[in-house]
């Protein structure tokens, strides 16, 4: 079937094609390499957001904006360079600015409280308490400790890849997730502690 005027021509099955061959592609019109990307990465984005955020209804719209934001934004990627971390950059700025926009938390429960599902990839039982108290415990980190765990713990990014979305050094990093898990374990510590009593 001929191309439509105006539209690269469709280039062959994304599978087994690296993210940022496929972004070089939608930067040259391929759409067909955007809905590629679209399709690999906007669950793990909604997962990423919605662990960010705390509502899975924010991430939601978080999600779109980022990919509305990489549209825009693709002539200013750079070939060479890697296409996770300057998604989930592009993701973390939109919570960020999101978040500025709106001082509030959304979803709270009647108790006033963060609502304690939060879509998990990985199937098998789950300990709601457990997700909630962690998300708790995230929530009062200081967000340049919470990104950097949400990246390495729950998106498996690298410390190279974070520093990347980051703009920071990767020994940066580094220093700030590990200072973020001790906090982390502290939180989660004195918490179990109250329950015990």
């Amino acid at each position: 079937m001929p191309a439509r005027t105006g539209e690269t021509p469709a280039r062959a099955p994304a599978a087994g094609v690296s993210d940022e061959v496929l972004m070089e592609r939608f930067c040259q019109g391929d759409s067909g390499a955007f809905d590629a990307l679209f399709q690999r990465y906007a669950r793990p984005v909604h997962g990423y957001l919605t662990r960010l955020t705390g509502s899975a209804s924010s991430a939601e719209d978080l999600v779109q904006l980022t990919f509305l934001s990489l549209v825009r934004a693709r002539g200013r990627f750079l070939a060479g360079s890697r296409f996770k971390p300057w998604l989930y950059a592009i993701a973390t700025n939109a919570a960020r600015d999101s978040q500025r926009r709106n001082r509030r938390p959304e979803e709270l429960t009647p108790e006033g409280e963060l609502p304690a599902s939060i879509p998990d990839d990985a199937p098998g039982p789950r300990d709601s308490g457990l997700e909630q108290a962690v998300q708790r415990a995230l929530a009062q980190l200081p967000e340049g400790q919470r990104v950097p765990i949400l990246l390495h713990r729950f998106e498996g990014m690298s410390f190279a890849e974070i520093a990347d979305a980051m703009g920071l050094t990767e020994s940066a990093v580094k220093v700030r997730a590990h200072r973020g898990y001790e906090r982390l374990r502290e939180l989660l510590a004195a918490l179990h502690q109250e329950t015990q009593e």
